[in-house]
């Protein structure tokens, strides 16, 4: 993250043009770092749970383990 904002600043500074791609190329080789370029997560064929109801998931007792934490207020 800290590569990515360097090199964001440096674009913002205005650098000369032969530093300027090179600024370019350090937001991309940093947001490939990241995972934000690169292959798509959506088709490494994982099971999309979209719009579904949490207790029809892999993730229903994780979040049952939260359900306390987001009741709301008694009155």
């Amino acid at each position: 993250m800290k590569k990515l904002m360097e090199a964001r600043r440096a674009l913002r500074r205005g650098a000369p043009d032969h530093g300027r791609a090179a600024a370019r190329q350090q937001v991309e080789d940093a947001k490939r770092g990241l995972g934000e370029r690169g292959p798509v997560w959506w088709a490494d064929g994982s099971p999309d749970y979209n719009r579904m109801l949490v207790k029809n998931t892999p993730y229903a007792e994780w979040f049952a383990s939260l359900a306390p934490l987001h009741q709301p207020p008694a009155r």
